[in-house]
């Protein structure tokens, strides 16, 4: 005969899947309100554990930050052999295939342009992490790029590949921008599309054709 006195026991969640579970929440928490004000609780209360719950994984509000930024840039190099982002035209490839996936992941796209627009402020926890992001972006892009001249039989100067691989940065970061505010109007994909060719396209003419470095 079955006890029906004593409530069902919650299923016992591996501490793998529960770190998930809150980061998954943190990026949806953080890119609706901001790091400031998007609350430990209102994670807490998204996965149905207590704010304590979430300290135990992560240890503090700063630290869970972090791993929210670790968590973004792991989703998009998941569908990527080896996990990691690739070289030559084959990076430039991926960038476009990320613009397109990040038409179904509104919430990462929200939290990333969020928490870097954040990051500007005074004393904001992520600034370090996200310079050092963008500058291990800038060095991959920059190399990538020419690495794909150099394949062209054009030599490209270390500082104007640095200077395209900052404008398709800022270019796709713009755009993702624009996309959240008025998806029915901006197109992620094809204007990424659009713009990172046009940057190739100026790089590929060669370095003469490129405005001189002030």
């Amino acid at each position: 005969m079955t006890d029906v006195s004593q409530p069902p026991r919650a299923r016992r969640v591996p501490r793998a899947e529960r770190r998930e579970e809150i980061l998954a929440a943190a990026t949806r928490v953080f890119g609706s309100k901001g790091f400031r004000a998007g609350s430990l609780a209102d994670v807490a209360d998204q996965v149905g554990i207590t704010h304590a719950g979430v300290l135990h994984h992560f240890g503090s509000k700063d630290k869970l930050l972090w791993e929210v930024l670790e968590y973004r840039d792991r989703v998009d190099v998941e569908h990527l052999e080896g996990k990691h982002i690739p070289g030559g035209l084959e990076l430039f490839r991926h960038l476009l295939k990320t613009a397109k996936l990040n038409t179904d992941r509104r919430g990462i796209v929200q939290a990333y342009s969020v928490l870097t627009g954040e990051a500007v402020t005074d004393g904001h926890p992520a600034a370090d992490r996200v310079r050092h992001r963008f500058e291990v972006l800038r060095t991959e892009i920059a190399a990538a790029l020419r690495e794909v001249a150099h394949d062209r039989g054009v030599e490209v100067p270390l500082a104007d590949s640095e200077r395209a691989a900052s404008a398709v940065i800022g270019v796709m970061d713009g755009l993702q921008t624009q996309w959240l505010l008025d998806p029915e109007v901006v197109s992620l994909p094809e204007s990424t599309a659009f713009a990172i060719e046009a940057i190739l396209a100026a790089v590929l003419r060669g370095a003469e054709h490129l405005p001189p470095a002030p």
